[in-house]
């Protein structure tokens, strides 16, 4: 078994940033992560193996990463008893996708070795679950780590990926080749490295929690309201979107909302839409309690993009934080999971 250690001395960051990020899914008194990726012979968790665990956590005032590597199929399960060891203490876990394959891995291993599970009722943070919601927002076709990563200018990774450090490895294995295990650390420290950065868009999922505060608003005329909010912490990278209903733009601690109006009227969206039924006549939704009492030729289920009903952006909404709060809770949720459909 090989045990290799270094600190993170940059990209990576700062635990309270870590912490004040994880209220977006967590909320725990003690706050001590482990972030953690494997690599492995497979996808199969029944009939290949974990040949490398590494894991980040917070040390003497340094962000320490830890890496496990079997030199041989009999040395998983002493990797795994080392990863259990160097888990005790933690109050949660981060990995991309952990929870679908690198926790049911790793437990599955521990069962034929007959081991007991690392993991234990230790909450976990997948960023891949967590994050999926800004697919769209994020103007991204597909969700592997390596993509996000690409939201980053400074992330450049030069090592192969995981399906080819598996070569790697085997070679490793037979001929003892110091390269291929310089790469297939290396892979797995970009992994981990990449995991802190992925981390940080986390922040963007405040924007769906109403976490911000209206600082200004301000129309233009009757067609068009501004909207800018003050967030509780800034995002790493800047990001728009626009649609034919609204224009978004979000960069450092301040986010932009350009609505268009209609004859200075606005959409005000409701997340529960199956409750609702959408009159096309009317353009509006009505809840099903008032609906029944509407002929069935005029009314049809509502969706998403169809539960709303309109109000007037006047005095007493543009002077009410309450009220822009209110409107922004409901809507700023609905406009951005409808981006794309």
């Amino acid at each position: 078994m090989i045990v290799k250690k270094m600190p993170i001395l940059q990209g990576f960051p700062e635990p309270d940033t870590v912490k004040f990020l994880s209220s977006a899914e967590l909320k725990l008194s003690e706050f001590s992560p482990i972030f953690y990726d494997i690599e492995t012979t497979g996808l199969s968790r029944y009939s290949t193996f974990v040949y490398l665990i590494g894991a980040v956590r917070y040390e003497q005032n340094l962000w320490i990463l830890t890496q496990w590597l079997a030199e041989s199929p009999e040395e998983e399960s002493l990797i795994i008893e080392e990863f259990t060891r160097y888990i005790q203490g933690a109050t949660c876990t981060i990995q991309y996708n952990g929870n679908r394959f690198d926790q049911p891995y790793l437990e599955e291993r521990c069962r034929r070795s007959g081991l007991p599970s690392p993991f234990g009722e230790l909450p976990s943070i997948d960023l891949y679950q967590s994050l999926r919601s800004c697919q769209t927002l994020f103007k991204l076709s597909r969700m592997k780590q390596p993509d996000l990563e690409n939201l980053f200018p400074s992330i450049h990774r030069i090592h192969c990926d995981g399906g080819q450090c598996i070569r790697l490895y085997r070679s490793y294995i037979k001929k003892k080749d110091p390269s291929a295990l310089e790469t297939v650390l290396g892979h797995n420290q970009e992994d981990l490295c990449g995991l802190g950065s992925v981390y940080t868009l986390l922040s963007y999922k405040f924007l769906y929690l109403g976490e911000y505060e209206p600082s200004a608003v301000r129309m233009h005329g009757q067609e068009e309201l501004v909207i800018t909010l003050a967030l509780k912490h800034p995002v790493p990278v800047p990001v728009s979107c626009v649609t034919e209903e609204f224009y978004l733009t979000v960069n450092d601690s301040e986010a932009k909302l350009l609505l268009h109006l209609r004859d200075g009227k606005l959409r005000q969206y409701y997340p529960n839409y199956k409750d609702y039924e959408y009159l096309p006549g009317e353009d509006q939704a009505i809840p099903k309690s008032l609906s029944r009492y509407v002929d069935k030729s005029l009314r049809t289920a509502a969706t998403p993009q169809t539960c709303y009903t309109w109000f007037c952006c006047d005095e007493s909404f543009l002077n009410s934080r309450q009220k822009q709060m209110q409107y922004l809770t409901h809507s700023l949720p609905c406009l951005l999971k409808n981006l794309g459909k």
